[in-house]
């Protein structure tokens, strides 16, 4: 018994990846996440418009953090503005009163508005009325927000874990020898491999979107080719990142832990559950580098707040050099993971054929 356990300790301290899962990881999750998962919003970012903008707007207590005054602006501003994302909160000022506009699509940050405000026209003269309105999701619904989180979720997991156990199988297997010796270019066999992953994430999507606003009374007020857009363009860069992660694992169970490595951070830091505005300045870089957070962005802001594709370019831009980018690097890899099996299927027949000939 003390042989075998001698023996387990010392093939896990060869197996570095393994090693560094175990001991790095959990330090490296206890810090960054520890410092993440927050729901507590301390600053609220707002505008303030309409003709009494501007004496309103330095009387603002924290959290509240006034971005912009426009004495000129009106209602119609206000909620366009809510649309695109602009800003979460809005207050629009008249002579006798003020109302609140919150984005209902920002949970948290709507949450944590409504209680500030409640103590603000508590201390509020009595000739000046304070209203409180939520635009978009009205109710303060999970779901408006978690089912379009939870469709991003669906593309991570199957681009990503599914699509690099996939790959990673068939060198296993050796069929990627039986592929390259066939009449087919390496981006033949890569398109081939992608293709069927990129149907069943498509289909699942679209049923986890149809089941959420027949369930849930989810809203879809945006236009379906923007959600779209957005979707395959997340699409390819997680199907990227799985084939990326098949090229250096040799075997399911890396491609797991690497694929672990690559969600976590993704579901935690994202915004997809804990709000961007909640973590520390340390932290949140993290979120912004992150794929999963742009489309987040993109598949709430088009179905809980009907924003259009011109609200939401940048996010779009982003997933498009990033998945240009991944998706370059792994046809890369693919393509030479693919060539010594390639030339060693090329090999195989030859002394077949020198017999043959003697």
């Amino acid at each position: 018994m003390w042989a075998m356990i001698v023996k387990e300790f010392r093939q896990l301290r060869r197996d570095r990846r393994t090693l560094a899962m175990m001991i790095v990881l959990p330090i490296l999750m206890l810090v960054v996440f520890g410092y993440a998962a927050s729901f507590d919003v301390k600053s609220i970012p707002v505008r303030v418009i309409g003709p009494a903008a501007e004496r309103l707007a330095p009387a603002l207590p924290d959290p509240f953090e006034v971005e912009s005054v426009d004495p000129s602006a009106g209602r119609s501003d206000a909620e366009t503005a809510l649309r695109d994302g602009e800003v979460p909160v809005v207050f629009l000022t008249s002579d006798t009163g003020v109302t609140v506009l919150l984005d209902g699509s920002q949970l948290f940050i709507a949450t944590s508005t409504r209680g500030a405000i409640t103590a603000l026209a508590e201390r509020a003269p009595q000739r000046v009325s304070v209203a409180l309105e939520v635009l978009f999701n009205p109710g303060l619904e999970t779901s408006a927000i978690m089912v379009p989180g939870l469709a991003a979720m669906i593309l991570l997991f199957v681009g990503t874990i599914i699509t690099s156990l996939g790959v990673v199988r068939e060198r296993q297997a050796g069929t990627l020898e039986q592929l390259a010796v066939m009449p087919l270019s390496p981006t033949d066999v890569f398109v081939g491999k992608i293709a069927p992953y990129f149907v069943v994430a498509a289909l699942d999507m679209t049923v986890v979107i149809v089941a959420g606003m027949w369930l849930f009374d989810v809203p879809f007020r945006g236009s379906v080719l923007a959600f779209a857009l957005g979707a395959l363009l997340f699409l390819f860069v997680t199907l990227g990142l799985g084939v990326l992660i098949s090229s250096v694992s040799e075997n399911q169970g890396q491609a797991i832990q690497l694929a672990l490595l690559l969600l976590l951070p993704q579901i935690m830091l994202s915004g997809l559950i804990f709000p961007l505005s909640s973590m520390p300045p340390g932290v949140r870089w993290i979120g912004y580098l992150l794929p999963l957070t742009y489309f987040v962005e993109i598949a709430r802001g088009i179905m809980v707040r009907g924003a259009p594709m011109s609200a939401l370019w940048p996010s779009y831009l982003y997933l498009a050099v990033i998945g240009s980018v991944v998706f370059g690097l792994a046809t890369l890899r693919f393509r030479r993971s693919l060539a010594p099996a390639e030339r060693h299927g090329r090999r195989r027949p030859q002394p077949a054929l020198e017999g043959a000939s003697r």
